[in-house]
């Protein structure tokens, strides 16, 4: 499997960070990433152990690198779903139901009212 459209192949997280620290200086990195462990008492190895857990914040931080170094920066691909289109033409997708109380219509009753009380 090759990776052609990935600028980071090869770059260890260890060693963007560590660029990205002599580059800035925490102080700077912490006001670039808003990210609590480049802010209050920062260090390598913590850092490195937050972003691994934490994938949205090693985005972030990759996206810095990127854009400071001036390697390619891919394309953002969305992540959204989107509905499936129905077959006729003119028909809308039903609504979706809040998830208020439902309420049985032939008896007027609050359907499971032992839950949602009366």
């Amino acid at each position: 499997m090759t990776q052609a459209n990935n600028p980071l192949h090869g770059i260890t997280l260890e060693t963007l960070l560590t660029e990205l620290v002599d580059r800035l200086g925490w102080e700077e990195l912490g006001r670039l990433v808003a990210i609590r462990c480049f802010t209050h008492d920062p260090s390598i190895k913590s850092s490195l152990k937050f972003l691994r857990k934490e994938q949205w914040a090693r985005d972030k931080v990759e996206r810095l690198y990127i854009k400071i170094s001036g390697l390619p920066v891919p394309e953002y691909r969305s992540l959204r779903v989107q509905a499936p289109r129905s077959s006729k033409p003119g028909n809308k997708p039903a609504a979706a139901k809040s998830p208020k109380r439902p309420e049985d219509k032939s008896q007027g009753k609050v359907v499971n009212a032992h839950i949602w009380g009366n």
